[in-house]
């Protein structure tokens, strides 16, 4: 794998904040208010601070490992072969990650606003930019991601301000009334779809500057970024109810139907869906430039971009393919994919990362026998 591409601090920054939204501001208020109803915004504060640990294991395992890839790491942790096999499983998880989000978002155009052309002419549209710009190389993503931020910035802004007048706060009473199980499952369902896919992101750390002084900016980003979504739930509960959230594919975009201000400013939902286009942008294209940057390591080809189209190909067909029909989507959503996320997510980071420790104790053990031995010669 070639790729001499380096991002700064900021850059990372700016990443992981449009990264961790992703499609979780789109579809994961819908999963909260299934699992804790009017208290699916607090799920969602629980979902932070899961996320906020597993941003901690994310941080300590890139110091671990300074300056590799995840298979990279995996082949330090577990040798050749195991490591190997261990970096086909992460290369899968972030095609099959690319493919699900890909369909995800010819859904929504289908559902929302083209309902009369064909999913897979969406679908290729779209895959279309994703492609272009892991061919384009690191660099040109995340300079174009500074230039996404600020409208996502303003359309965000304007969206709150916009829908805060229409808020009942009846609607989020009474509060813990389905308890704190529920809170601690919805929780986890918000961090598995905004944190623990973060993992792909170890495509990109081995080419950041200054990787000392990122890290912090990269843990508050992602935190910052779960604010946000938590705000969209708590908009959507106060605005929508909770029956009406979880019965909503999208509720996010049914939030924004609400928006009348005067009977002037009204029906602007085809423009404040850029905020979406946006975040599942991102969270598409580094799905795909993990997958393919990391089978291009581990078949030891220098220049990952042949393999773009290739790859490109079958995850447009895959994506038309990989959700039979709705309801099996919502099956592998809500039950399915929690554990399958965290195997890749927290169990193998947290499995390199305890080896890691363990590798690094026996080498600073003999070069501070040197030491005393010195010491006591001198």
């Amino acid at each position: 794998m070639s790729e001499n591409g380096k991002i700064n601090g900021l850059q990372l920054m700016v990443l992981t904040f449009l990264y961790t939204i992703g499609t979780t501001v789109l579809v994961v208020p819908a999963g909260l208010a299934a699992t804790a109803k009017q208290d699916a915004w607090i799920g969602a504060i629980c979902g932070v601070l899961i996320g906020a640990v597993i941003l901690a294991l994310y941080l300590a395992l890139w110091v671990a490992y300074p300056g590799q890839t995840f298979v990279g790491i995996c082949r330090s942790a577990l040798g050749k072969w195991a490591g190997t096999v261990l970096g086909v499983i992460y290369t899968g998880y972030g095609f099959i990650g690319a493919s699900t989000v890909l369909f995800y978002v010819g859904n929504f155009f289908q559902t929302q606003f083209v309902p009369h052309t064909p999913l897979w002419c969406t679908i290729i549209l779209f895959a279309f930019v994703v492609v272009m710009g892991a061919r384009l190389g690191l660099e040109t993503i995340a300079r174009a991601t500074e230039l996404m931020l600020p409208w996502f910035l303003m359309l965000f802004v304007l969206l709150v301000i916009t829908l805060v007048p229409t808020a009942k706060s009846a609607n989020v009473l009474p509060l813990f009334e389905a308890g704190w199980k529920p809170l601690f499952s919805a929780g986890l369902s918000f961090a598995g779809t905004a944190y623990m896919p973060i993992v792909f992101l170890f495509s990109v750390l081995p080419k950041v500057q200054a990787p000392e002084k990122a890290r912090i900016g990269m843990y508050i980003t992602g935190l910052l970024g779960g604010v946000c979504v938590i705000l969209i739930t708590l908009l959507c509960i106060l605005i929508l109810g909770p029956n009406i959230t979880e019965r909503s594919m999208y509720p996010s975009y049914a939030l924004v139907k609400k928006i009348n201000i005067g009977n002037f400013l009204q029906r602007v939902e085809a423009i404040l869906a850029g905020l979406w286009f946006i975040t599942t942008y991102v969270k598409t294209t580094f799905y795909y430039y993990a997958s393919v940057t990391s089978l291009a390591e581990i078949v030891g080809i220098k220049q990952y971009r042949v393999l773009t189209l290739p790859c490109a190909m079958i995850m447009i067909v895959f994506s038309l393919i990989v959700y039979p029909d709705v309801i099996y989507m919502h099956f592998w959503d809500s039950i399915v994919f929690p554990p399958y996320i965290m195997v890749i997510g927290v169990v193998i980071p947290l499995l390199l990362w305890i080896i890691g420790i363990a590798k690094q104790k026996p080498q600073q053990e003999p070069s501070t026998s040197a030491q005393n031995q010195l010491d006591k010669g001198s």
